[in-house]
This record gives C-alpha cells, structure tokens and sequence, in this order.
C-alpha cells in the first residue's frame, strides 16, 4: 500500500518535486513564460540575472517535471521554444499569487531585516 505525499517525511518523492517548484529559477522561469511560448534568447533577457547554464537546467528539470514543453523546430540555426504545459499553466497562477504577495508585503519585509551593520 503506497503512502499519501507527505513533504515533511523526509523519504517522500514530494520534496524533489517541492524543492524544483521553490527554487527562485524556477519560479522566475515559469513567471517569464506567463506571457507565451518563449525562445531562450528572451527567457535570459526577461530573468535578470540567471546564466545560460542555470537556464539550461531549470528548463530541463521543468520539462522533466512536466511543466513545461520543449518544441524543437528543426531548424538551422536551431530554433527552440519552451511553453507551459496545463499543469505549468496551473501552477503559474500560484506563482503569480506568490509573487504578488511578496511584491505587496515589500515594506514589511524589508523592515524585518536585520541591521547590516
């Protein structure tokens, strides 16, 4: 009998899965393709910051998880585009909220820093 996903025992699958979907990449990435298919040209343009190679691995670790496609369209030069599968597009609402969240509780945040003295 195979037990309920359970992300605080530390056996279950759920956290490889919860530790993909909480990784700031990634919720940048599934963030940059809210808009619609996206080339990787644009994706690095829109997440300030991350490098090819984190690029590179957040998209496959997304496609792995089935969140997000791979469309090849075999060309040369090649061109690729990545899009949100239904389950990215589900979980693309969370993130949006998530996001919203922190953007809306900046003030409060910040004043719970510690002094960097």
């Amino acid at each position: 009998m195979e037990l309920p996903p359970n992300v605080l025992s530390q056996s279950c699958a759920s956290r490889r899965y919860l530790a993909l979907v909480a990784s700031k990449w990634s919720l940048l990435v599934i963030n940059a393709l809210d808009d619609g298919p996206a080339r990787n040209s644009f994706l690095m343009r829109k997440v300030g910051g991350i490098s090819q190679k984190i690029l590179t691995q957040t998209l496959r670790d997304l496609a792995a998880a089935s969140l997000v496609s791979r469309e090849d369209h075999g060309t040369l030069p090649p061109h690729v585009t990545y899009r949100l599968t239904p389950l990215g597009q589900s979980f693309r609402r969370e993130v949006r909220s998530l996001i919203a969240w922190v953007e809306g509780n900046m003030p409060a945040l910040r004043g719970a820093e510690p002094d960097q003295h």
